[in-house]
């Protein structure tokens, strides 16, 4: 009895820290933890634009006519891979899963992950290729006047 009620105030308490049953509006988000294991929060304010940058990569194919197309199949597949990034760092990531458990072992599990937005305005800062493989740099501002529209 005694230890049930010490782990129930234990458990009651990190909620607490955590903030999940505090009536309190304020939320600490943290959209990227680095590999230092600072929380970076980037945010968008009226006086502040946003930058954001991802690299985009793609494989060229083994077999093409020329090493043109296959320069320019793998600078494709790098932009439409820069542009899902984009996507999912300023709209968010959709994922769906589904376990199939038969005489209480599981037999299959998916992850589905989608992502659905209008990216406009993405520059290309930089294009390398090397040994079939195409990355790109592309960067996004944000402003607050482009998304209050």
């Amino acid at each position: 009895m005694k230890y049930s009620l010490a782990l129930a105030f234990i458990l009651s308490a990190s909620f607490l820290q955590a903030g999940l049953l505090s009536s309190n509006d304020e939320k600490v988000r943290c959209v990227y933890s680095g590999t230092d294991g600072n929380c970076v929060e980037p945010s968008l304010t009226a006086t502040r634009e946003l930058v954001i940058t991802v690299f985009g990569q793609g494989v060229a194919p083994t077999v093409t006519a020329s090493p043109a197309q296959a320069y320019a199949l793998a600078k494709r597949a790098a932009m439409a891979d820069g542009y899902r990034q984009i996507a999912e760092r300023v709209q968010g990531v959709h994922v769906e899963g589904q376990d199939f458990v038969k005489n209480m072992m599981l037999q299959r599990s998916t992850v589905r992950t989608s992502v659905e937005a209008m990216v406009r305005g993405a520059n290309v800062m930089d294009t390398t290729f090397k040994d079939g493989l195409c990355e790109i740099e592309l960067e996004i501002v944000l402003s607050y006047s482009q998304l209050s529209k």
